[in-house]
């Protein structure tokens, strides 16, 4: 009876696999994942991804070019600008269209598609990248796959806008593949695609006034709908996906090439589990089957914007949970904008290091975009920032990489100060750190503590359990001997040392 109970239970199963995909005409590889969130609920979150909290990206494509910062392949055909969310006409025209008309023509000449060429890339050298990335900190790389603007990175048999058909004609994902590798990083890609198919509606309009009326921009063209999508017929064009079941599936097809090419140990969503449906679940099972054939066990980590309940790993962009996380969970954003941006500012690095130390006591991780030209390399800026880090990091390191949250997070006058919130932009509104405030980190028998800024006097940390006994306190990269006591409730008083580093964040190391 229950040999006969076991095989119904394991023909129930393979029906289930094979009827997932023939219902949706969808090719999942073999395993033990189905397109469910119950069946995705067994994926085991991969040791490298918990001990690395780290990550550089490069958030880089065509649309450097102009030098105007993000969506520059939406925004140059908004002759009305209106606000995205409300709806509220805003009577003017987007700036990037405004920049586009004066440098380069009408929308119905000059196109996208025009701006694509201009894309050379002729000072891009991974590898160099690479090895400034590591010494700079990050323990895995995540190249851009395809943004918003359908431009694959990769060397495509689907889709011919591709980086190795045209602009560089350079295979830009497995080129950063194999530099990261060189240097021991894990590997990870980007996909935008899934909201492109809205994103790009744009294209398909005309100016309703001046001497273009009515004329349509090139995205109304049949011969460039392979770049731009067809005009949508269902769904609002302001949705973040497409309810178009055919553009779904041309997706998961696209996407499902990028993975069996390159099987990258990271796989970033752009938005939501794609299109909140069994198609994009079906690409996870997919992603975590393929691996599971290669590697015996769960080693990738595919990211994506919503809750995780321990089915993926919950990317928040720009966004920082309120309180330790029971699931490693990842922030992500930039040390500037998205794309290159003539005259941008930049995150200092001591703003950098604060959002990675409060990150990683809450049991996340960063993923730094590091901004480059349209050619392909660092603006002087970000060279000293990204130098500053390494300096920092390299003393620090230790109390970073491989650790675990305490049992608290941390502690201080602005605790709870600005947190959770996500889609932030601009270095103006990364929060500020006041003297007193601690974050912490574990590793074995050993607490670091993270000042995040100089103590102005005694650092108390009142969340020492009172049954702990406090051995030693060091300050990394500081060979003075450190003064301490412990009071009877096992509150812990480390004296304020003579001496500070340039550095904002200092951590002290207590056995």
């Amino acid at each position: 009876m229950k040999n006969r109970l076991s095989l119904i239970v394991c023909a129930i199963f393979l029906l289930a696999q094979i009827g997932f995909a023939q219902n949706n005409d969808l090719p999942i590889a073999k395993g033990k994942f189905l397109p469910t969130d119950e069946s995705l609920k067994q994926y085991e979150f991969p040791e490298w991804f918990r001990d690395a909290k780290f990550g550089i990206w490069s958030h880089w494509g065509p649309q450097a070019v102009p030098r105007q910062g993000d969506w520059y392949a939406r925004k140059l055909y908004i002759a009305d600008d209106y606000n995205r969310k409300t709806g509220q006409k805003l009577n003017k025209p987007n700036p990037a269209y405004t920049y586009h008309t004066k440098h380069y023509g009408h929308p119905s000449e000059f196109g996208f598609k025009d701006i694509i060429p201009l894309w050379k890339a002729e000072k891009f050298d991974p590898e160099a990248l690479m090895t400034l990335y590591k010494r700079v900190g990050a323990k895995y790389f995540v190249s851009m796959g395809v943004h918003h603007d359908n431009f694959f990175l990769w060397n495509s048999k689907l889709h011919r806008w591709n980086s190795v058909n045209m602009g560089p004609k350079r295979d830009i994902v497995l080129e950063w593949q194999k530099a990261a590798k060189k240097e021991g990083l894990k590997f990870g890609v980007s996909e935008h695609l899934g909201a492109s198919y809205t994103w790009y509606q744009t294209a398909k309009g005309a100016d309703t006034k001046g001497p273009k009326k009515g004329v349509p921009y090139d995205g109304n063209n049949p011969e460039y709908q392979d770049l731009y999508h067809k005009k949508l017929t269902i769904g609002s064009p302001d949705d973040w996906y497409t309810t178009d079941p055919e553009l779904q599936k041309e997706w998961y097809v696209r996407i499902k090439e990028l993975v069996d090419m390159y099987h990258p140990d990271l796989l970033y969503t752009d938005g939501s589990i794609p299109f909140n449906n069994e198609v994009g679940r079906s690409m996870i099972a997919h992603y975590y089957n393929q691996d599971l054939q290669r590697n015996k066990k769960n080693t990738v980590v595919y990211n994506c914007k919503e809750a995780s309940d321990g089915r993926f790993v919950h990317d928040l962009e720009r966004g920082i949970v309120k309180d330790i996380a029971p699931y490693p969970w990842q922030t992500d954003t930039s040390i500037g904008n998205w794309f290159y941006k003539a005259g941008q500012g930049y995150t200092s690095s001591d703003k950098i290091i604060q959002m990675l130390v409060d990150i990683v006591s809450k049991n996340g991780n960063l993923l730094l975009n590091v901004v480059q030209t349209p050619e392909g390399d660092l603006e002087p800026d970000v060279l000293q920032i990204l130098e500053e880090m390494a300096t920092w990091m390299d003393i620090n390191g230790k109390a970073i990489y491989g650790t675990r949250p305490w049992h608290v997070f941390g502690e201080g006058p602005s605790l709870y100060k600005d947190q959770g919130k996500g889609h932030k932009e601009g270095i103006k509104d990364i929060r500020s750190y006041e003297s007193g405030d601690i974050r912490f980190t574990t590793k074995g028998n050993i607490v670091y503590a993270f000042a995040m800024e100089h103590p102005d006097a005694d650092l108390v940390i009142k969340s020492m359990p009172k049954e702990t006994k406090v051995k030693s306190v060091k300050m990394l990269g500081n060979k003075e001997k450190i003064k301490f006591y412990q009071q009877a409730n096992g509150t812990l008083v480390i004296n304020k040392p003579n001496a500070f580093p340039d550095y904002s964040v200092v951590v002290f190391e207590i056995k």
